[in-house]
């Protein structure tokens, strides 16, 4: 199983939003690394949906329902959405935690995709 950490504006797309359609095409990630994050994903992926701007907080989940590498500039992968997280994590709260320590999501902040462990997707789902 892989987990990965989704960023997006919330007056963009919200949770909310999500919530509302159930599915979508996670698209405009333009950033070379967090691309090659996509182009790694697998069907059956979980994901935390995490709103970024002055809100700075994981939300909720998703997960992966396909991935399709055939476009040469970035993969259209294909959600759906989980659930809201009982207890919305801050970016503070991340940060204060050990296991996020060396995390691309503290170390490199404007990343939009963003690997995590299994410790760290219980972390943020439990």
């Amino acid at each position: 199983m892989s987990y990965f950490l989704f960023k997006t504006e919330p007056d963009v797309y919200s949770f909310d939003d999500f919530l509302r359609d159930k599915e979508t095409i996670w698209d405009n990630v333009n950033n070379a690394t967090a691309v090659m994050h996509l182009r790694q994903m697998s069907k059956g992926a979980k994901w935390i949906f995490y709103h970024t701007g002055d809100e700075r907080t994981a939300v909720g989940t998703g997960t992966v329902l396909s991935v399709d590498p055939t476009d040469p500039k970035v993969p259209i992968v294909k959600v759906k959405v989980g659930k809201r997280l009982k207890t919305p994590k801050t970016l503070a709260m991340i940060k204060a935690e050990p296991i996020f320590a060396k995390s691309p999501l503290v170390i490199i902040g404007r990343l939009s995709v963003v690997p995590l462990t299994e410790d760290q997707w219980y972390w943020f789902v439990d």
